[in-house]
């Protein structure tokens, strides 16, 4: 039975569905998390103690565990993993990216670096301290712009500004969010920079897929659908195919091409974040890993005909070495909507979600919120209530279905009342 090394920030729906896809191609999986070291195998999953901050001493560990059975292939779930993933893969002599591509892709100011050294379409960007006084850096600035994050994921942390006010307030309110706790136990030091950037109008396009050698196979595109002009920029659903032609397609296929060479992402999964205007594909990331949470399950694969196979499944036979040419999306249109918050409190329940699976083309209601989970909504937030997943014969019929199971859903979200010390929970919102 060949093994995988799974690297992860946590256990949860994506490693179960990674578990699923291992059971039924007969794969093991050997997980690296990043859980803390008091306590003794929480899940029972025997999974390693790695640290995303401390790449040595987690490759030392992952070796280790090498030497007590070969590890045929790395997976990375989530954007702190990449980098570790790929040193662990050059030390076990395995395909993967580049340890340095995978820390540029990661880092938002390194990849428009490079993408502007390779003459791609890129917007006029710089960064600054987080310790800059807005006002001051506002007059060099113009607008509308984009402030962000150097390597936070999810939008977690991304404004639009349209004047000098708007961008102070949005500077301060970033700042905040990079001093936040969960923030600094990350030990990043690229939280102590600001990127600002040109505002890029136009629609918003992700691509999935994988390189072999330098190459790049598309295996989906999705459209997002709905407009993501700020001030926050919050994902919803995702549906492929794309309903553009088949040009504008090859377009974004050809500027992700492009950006991963450019990046120099070499043999793996990634994921890809692009805006399509008149001044062509203007490549926002391409990540070295798979989409992440649980969208990867509006995506089938099937080969000469077969059953289909999960996504998952299908990153897992390319870990161990398997060519994934032959293998092609479903013929159906597929879609997910990332379940939005609608205002921020303490989440008590959910009714509809009988009605919402009722409607055709649904496949899959997940509500992954659990009862007293404190909301936040973005900037400083960086989850979903959940997700609704669905397959139809057209995308149009996908975000139909989409939007009429998110309407039959009724969230009670009590609102919190801010009291010396900390909140009290008002209820009946």
């Amino acid at each position: 039975m060949k093994r995988v090394l799974l690297l992860s920030t946590a256990t949860g729906y994506q490693t179960r569905s990674f578990g699923e896809a291992a059971r039924a191609l007969g794969v093991e999986l050997v997980f690296g998390l990043d859980r803390c070291r008091g306590l003794e195998d929480p899940w029972g999953d025997q999974s390693l103690v790695v640290r995303y901050y401390d790449d040595d001493a987690s490759v030392e560990a992952i070796v280790s565990a090498a030497a007590e059975g070969p590890i045929a292939g790395v997976v990375a779930l989530g954007d702190r993993p990449t980098v570790l993933a790929a040193r662990a893969a050059e030390s076990l002599g395995l395909r993967f990216h580049p340890p340095e591509a995978a820390r540029i892709s990661r880092n938002k100011l390194e990849s428009r670096r490079r993408l502007s050294a390779a003459g791609l379409p890129v917007p006029s960007f710089r960064s600054v301290e987080a310790t800059a006084d807005p006002a001051a850096v506002a007059a060099d600035v113009r607008f509308p712009c984009v402030v962000k994050p150097l390597v936070l994921s999810g939008s977690r942390g991304v404004m639009r500004a349209n004047d000098p006010d708007e961008f102070a307030r949005a500077f301060v309110r970033l700042r905040h969010i990079l001093a936040a706790p969960d923030v600094r136990t990350l030990k990043d030091p690229a939280h102590g920079q600001i990127l600002i950037e040109d505002y890029i109008p136009g629609a918003e396009f992700a691509l999935e897929g994988v390189m072999d050698g330098g190459d790049l196979q598309t295996l989906a595109i999705f459209e997002k659908p709905d407009p993501l002009t700020g001030p926050f920029f919050e994902e919803t659903i995702y549906v492929t195919p794309p309903r553009i032609p088949a040009e504008a397609c090859q377009r974004i296929a050809g500027g992700v091409a492009a950006a991963a060479a450019a990046l120099g992402l070499r043999h793996g999964p990634i994921h890809a974040e692009c805006r399509v205007n008149a001044g062509g594909v203007f490549v926002l990331e391409v990540a070295a890993r798979p989409i992440g949470g649980l969208c990867a399950r509006a995506l089938r694969f099937s080969r000469d005909g077969g059953a289909a196979i999960a996504f998952e499944e299908l990153l897992l036979r390319c870990a161990v070495g398997e060519r994934v040419a032959g293998w092609a999306r479903e013929a159906c249109a597929s879609g997910v909507m990332m379940i939005p918050i609608p205002r921020a409190g303490v989440f008590r329940s959910v009714d509809g979600v009988d009605e919402a699976r009722a409607v055709e083309g649904v496949g899959e209601v997940l509500v992954t919120a659990v009862p007293d989970q404190h909301l936040v909504l973005l900037p400083e937030g960086a989850s979903y209530l959940g997700f609704i997943f669905a397959r139809a014969g057209s995308s149009d019929e996908v975000i139909v279905a989409l939007r009429a199971a998110h309407a039959a859903l009724r969230f009670r979200i009590d609102r919190e009342l801010p009291i010396a010390g900390g909140y009290f929970c008002f209820g009946g919102v």
